[in-house]
């Protein structure tokens, strides 16, 4: 039997290799429903060619462009964020593949772990923000959280088969496209050059957050939460040829590791296929014509987003979430070219200290402690412009 898939963000980057996924695997998955926010034209190109049950456009101002476009097909239309938590929720769902961007994952994943669905997480910031009582909630709910992150998926992967305890996770780093520069290169830089990155293909936010190895320090809090290991056995090394995707460091010194191409599509379809993996037609390695592999230790001051973020991890309660709220704020100021590059760590950094500190937070606080962050972060923005 099919099983059916709901992809929250079907039109970014990890929600259109999913449908690729889907579509090379015809007889296995069925897209059954398909969300957007604002790109209501993509999401009607994809309605229109994998059938789903559901659609949702998120923005309701594009809700009759939508609507009236797939009138003449059997397919429900529903916008509003409201109907991203009801979809999730439907008893045909068997897997929720979250690929929405930062904070707007956290209300929709937890609705779907509590209807008790299979979840495919490509929404870091759901772990970075409320990892805790995500966590538990799927214990609670026995809903299993299978990472589709290239990194948290390489080590899923070390470990199976595995019984021993992890003395350390090696995460490894492109680097992105400023890897080599001074701090008075970084203050030039631009959001055209940022929007570069060297290996990956990846939405804006996302890329920005790659530049600033921001992403980085998200990624470490999420395997935080996905492997049950505190900062001090988290490692980060930058590898700039992305060959190695990450490692486990076992108690006896041996390491495993997950090598590949530069290719999402394999973390998506073992996220929906495991515990089996699926015969595939992607790239592989190329054994005798691999760039040598090098490995080096990240420059937190240079890139002092990545130290906040550990800062963040080993103080906890609501600081990831601050830093989550005044990161999608000074990512979205810089594109903007509201602030510098070297200015968004500023702000984040300032943010932490001024916003209210709960040490254990209720869902209801993680909300109330966003909105606090993004209107300080704003504010700090507007002052320093």
């Amino acid at each position: 039997m099919k099983k059916k898939i709901a992809i929250l963000g079907s039109t970014g980057s990890i929600g259109t290799q999913t449908l690729q996924v889907i579509e090379a695997h015809p007889d296995l998955y069925e897209a059954y429903v398909l969300t957007a926010n604002r790109q209501a034209d993509l999401l009607v190109e994809q309605a229109r060619r994998f059938h789903p049950a559901i659609v949702v456009i998120a923005d309701e101002s594009l809700y009759p462009q939508v609507n009236d476009a797939l009138s003449d097909l059997p397919i429900q239309v529903y916008t509003g964020a409201d109907a991203l938590e009801q979809v999730v929720q439907n008893d045909e769902v068997d897997i929720v593949l979250t690929a929405l961007v930062g904070f707007a994952g956290l209300r929709p994943t937890v609705a779907a772990i509590r209807s008790h669905k299979q979840i495919a997480l490509a929404n870091k910031e759901t772990l970075v923000v409320a990892g805790e009582l995500v966590t538990q909630l799927a214990v609670e709910n026995r809903s299993a959280i299978l990472p589709v992150d290239s990194e948290h998926s390489a080590i899923f992967q070390s470990l199976m088969g595995e019984d021993s305890d992890i003395e350390k996770i090696i995460l490894t780093a492109s680097g992105g496209p400023f890897r080599k520069f001074s701090m008075d290169e970084l203050k030039i830089v631009t959001p055209a050059m940022a929007l570069k990155h060297p290996n990956w293909d990846m939405g804006a936010k996302i890329t920005i957050d790659s530049a600033t190895m921001m992403n980085k320090g998200f990624e470490v809090i999420e395997a935080k939460w996905l492997f049950g290991v505190g900062a001090d056995r988290i490692q980060v090394v930058v590898h700039p040829q992305s060959v190695v995707h990450s490692a486990v460091q076992f108690r006896d010194g041996a390491v495993k590791a997950q090598l590949g191409v530069p290719d999402m599509r394999v973390p998506i379809q073992l996220a929906l296929s495991y515990p089996q993996r699926l015969q595939s037609d992607f790239d592989r390695l190329d054994w005798y014509h691999m760039a040598d592999l090098t490995f080096e230790a990240p420059d937190m001051e240079k890139f002092r987003c990545l130290a906040l973020a550990f800062e963040a991890l080993q103080r906890g309660g609501t600081i990831p979430c601050v830093v989550n709220a005044a990161n999608e704020i000074v990512n979205l100021a810089f594109r903007q070219e509201k602030c510098s590059f070297l200015e968004m760590a500023d702000i984040i950094g300032e943010t932490m200290q001024r916003t209210t500190f709960i040490a254990k937070p209720t869902l209801d606080d993680y909300f109330a402690i966003d909105a606090e962050a993004r209107r300080i972060a704003s504010e700090l923005i507007t002052r320093n412009s």
